[in-house]
């Protein structure tokens, strides 16, 4: 499971990078997860469908990064926490470094906490937890 795990999150970086770069394959993108998921943020908890409309949101979601100035997305370390045979949680440490003509090069550090499942040695991601990244961006001025 750990090594599926690290294999998922290291195409989930790789894919950001495309995606960051303008050359995303959304339907590659899609792959990282299940075909139903839940997340949860200080926003609320919803629910959602690996369908074209996640593919559209996600795409929306690239431009906007790359629009407020992201430049790189990496992953610090991954801490992999089994909770049985199928599931873990991956609770990934994430850089996001900025940079725009008004805007220094401005690194933020956070982290996210993933849901994954091993299904026929493939990991997915079913879930996700994460921060209130608005605030964190307003508070170093991305936003």
């Amino acid at each position: 499971m750990e090594t599926e795990t690290r294999k998922l999150f290291e195409r989930y970086e790789r894919l950001f990078r495309q995606a960051l770069a303008g050359e995303a394959d959304m339907d590659e993108v899609a792959s990282l997860y299940a075909s139903d998921f839940i997340a949860a943020s200080p926003a609320g908890v919803m629910s959602g469908r690996n369908d074209q409309q996640l593919r559209d949101v996600m795409a929306r979601g690239y431009a906007h990064y790359r629009d407020i100035g992201t430049r790189q997305m990496r992953i610090r370390d991954i801490r992999i926490a089994p909770i049985d045979g199928l599931h873990c949680t991956a609770s990934v440490a994430w850089t996001a470094v900025y940079a725009r003509a008004d805007l220094a090069e401005t690194a933020i550090d956070f982290e996210v906490h993933y849901l994954v499942q091993v299904r026929q040695g493939e990991a997915k991601v079913f879930g996700w937890v994460s921060g209130d990244e608005q605030a964190l961006l307003k508070r170093y001025g991305v936003v």
